[in-house]
């Protein structure tokens, strides 16, 4: 969506963002920002904290009993 029919239409941005579709913000046809569920941006900032070190590993939180693997992984990282 531009920005222009972000302001034209914030509610049904916020609702589509409610189902749980990002909504991406374009200025002259390019991206400069995205509307996300809330949940959608702790995995972000999750990500993020982990940092590039983190490998594969940063990215186990992002499916259901991916904490196991997560575990798995930090216990072999601390033992190697």
């Amino acid at each position: 969506m531009s920005i222009v029919e972000v302001k034209a239409s914030f509610s049904h941005c916020i609702r589509s963002v409610g189902a749980g579709e990002p909504v991406v913000i374009t200025r002259h046809g390019k991206p400069v920002a995205a509307v996300v569920p809330a949940e959608g941006l702790a995995k972000l900032e999750a990500l993020r904290a982990a940092g590039p070190e983190a490998g594969l590993a940063g990215l186990a939180g992002g499916w259901e009993g991916s904490d196991e693997l997560a575990d798995v992984l930090a216990k072999a990282r601390s033992e190697g």
